[in-house]
């Protein structure tokens, strides 16, 4: 079995999160890992409060994983502070970590901000750069390129932008507004657009923790980044379609839509 590493904040109410990669994980087929950068309280409806873990506690998770479970994939969500972003930098590079999807997770899905000012410089300037891809929306990408975007065109021009700045694969994320369910990956130079199907479902909780988990899990199985995408879109769509309604928010996801057998009855 395939395995992948999340590198995220914990969400107490299971939609987004550490929470729902492992969930993500385990639908997709790989063994799931995590090393937890922050407690948060929080639900459907906002974040209420967030406690970091110490930068000794996470190399302390990381050493543990890495040396005895190497995963085969990594994905990176939620990491508020500067100093926790200088020790996962450090330790994907001593470990030689493959596979690398960062989420650039700025804020909720609620509108709470989730990274800290003086965190955005060592995100861009330690974590983009090991990246095989990232995978900012349209809020996100407007901060790293500091341009506003209200077009496709405006999507291939910051994807552009990120991917020549650090060096890695960008994966723009549609909606907000500019079309449905459609994403721009930037790669070597080349724009590829995979279509999204636009599901009528308010209840978006963690679709970004989401797809990055998926894609990781299947760049831990082999296959290529744009593969790897597009299976990825088409669980998340499976997932949104499934019309899980739970929580006074925005709801999570059906995570588990494709599972079956007895021990789901």
């Amino acid at each position: 079995m395939k395995t992948a590493l999340t590198i995220a904040g914990s969400d107490c109410s299971g939609g987004a999160g550490i929470q729902a990669d492992i969930k993500t994980m385990t639908a997709n087929g790989v063994y799931a890992m995590s090393a937890i950068t922050a407690l948060t309280a929080q639900n459907t409806t906002g974040v209420s409060d967030i406690m970091e873990v110490t930068p000794a506690f996470l190399t302390n998770q990381l050493d543990a994983v890495f040396t005895d479970i190497f995963p085969d994939a990594v994905k990176i969500g939620m990491v508020s502070s500067a100093p926790l972003i200088e020790v996962i930098a450090e330790k994907l590079r001593q470990y030689e970590a493959r596979h690398i999807v960062v989420d650039p997770v700025m804020g909720a899905t609620s509108g709470a901000k989730l990274l800290k000012d003086a965190a955005l410089q060592a995100l861009t300037q330690r974590l983009l750069p090991l990246a095989e891809v990232c995978t900012p929306n349209i809020p996100e990408a407007e901060i790293l390129t500091q341009m506003r975007i209200v077009s496709t065109a405006d999507m291939v021009a910051a994807a552009r932008i990120i991917s020549q700045r650090y060096g890695c694969a960008v994966l723009c994320k549609g909606g907000h507004a500019i079309n449905d369910a459609n994403d721009l990956l930037w790669k070597d130079g080349e724009a590829v657009w995979f279509h999204g199907q636009r599901i009528d479902n308010p209840n978006t909780h963690g679709t970004g923790c989401t797809l990055s988990s998926a894609i990781a899990s299947n760049l831990a199985k082999g296959q290529p980044l744009p593969q790897a995408i597009e299976n990825a879109k088409t669980y998340i769509s499976g997932a949104l379609a499934s019309m899980l309604d739970l929580g006074k928010g925005s709801g999570p996801l059906n995570h588990a839509f494709a599972i079956d057998g007895r021990f789901a009855e």
